[in-house]
């Protein structure tokens, strides 16, 4: 009897250690949202919707809260003339601020190739899994917005690049603990890289400025199940 109960024990002790998931998105509303940015989201048919609007540069709906080390889930479909991505410990320059940071590469003399840049005080910037339908399909890619750009690409490898299918429902999945990133797209590992720059930061929902471009007007991006676990 006593075995017994020790094994209850430990099954109800393994239980209650397991962190819950966390559904960022209700189904109904923006609540635990913000836009930053003046994007046009809303809620239609339990999805996140972004569409796209002339004239707005990119602009973000980022969660109230901020985030260390977790896994990130979701599905999105998009138009494929547009481009996107969901930001991961992203945050916002205060002021105006000159960013020197090594962008993991050599120049022509084997020397690092330090990038040198001026933002706007208010600029969002961040690491950002890439979402990309178009022909380039660098879906699940690690990008630095606002920063070093690209820190991964999927290169030549088909594999990879088959992931994504365009115009339908794509699932994504993110996990970034202390310096390891990593993501997936359609269960199929995209990004893999270790980077040290960001240690926590929002989350959010990336709607690309169009410029002037009117054929991309009124476009939409739809995301639905998202949900973190936090590790």
């Amino acid at each position: 009897m006593r075995i017994y109960f020790y094994k209850y024990l430990i099954l109800l002790t393994l239980v209650s250690c397991q962190t819950p998931s966390i559904e960022l998105f209700n189904g109904k509303d923006l609540k635990g949202w913000i836009n930053y940015g003046g994007g046009k989201f809303y809620v239609a048919e339990e999805c996140i919707v972004g569409e796209a609007t002339t004239g707005l540069p990119n602009t973000f709906l980022h969660t109230r809260e901020k985030y260390q080390n977790f896994e990130l889930e979701f599905d999105v479909k998009l138009d494929t003339v547009l481009n996107s991505g969901v930001q991961i410990r992203s945050n916002m320059y205060e002021k105006d601020t000159e960013t020197i940071r090594w962008g993991g590469r050599f120049d022509k003399n084997g020397d690092k190739l330090i990038i040198n840049k001026k933002r706007k005080g208010g600029t969002f910037w961040g690491y950002q899994i890439e979402i990309d339908p178009t022909s380039r399909a660098w879906s699940g890619a690690i990008y630095e917005e606002a920063g070093r750009g690209f820190l991964h690409t999927p290169g030549a490898n088909e594999t990879v690049k088959s992931a994504f299918k365009p115009l339908e429902w794509n699932h994504f999945k993110v996990r970034v603990k202390d310096n390891h990133l990593q993501s997936w797209v359609n269960g199929v590992m995209v990004g893999n890289i270790y980077d040290d720059l960001t240690a926590t930061g929002y989350i959010a929902l990336q709607l690309h400025g169009i410029g002037k471009n009117t054929s991309k007007a009124n476009k939409k991006i739809l995301w639905k199940n998202m949900v973190l676990k936090k590790l």
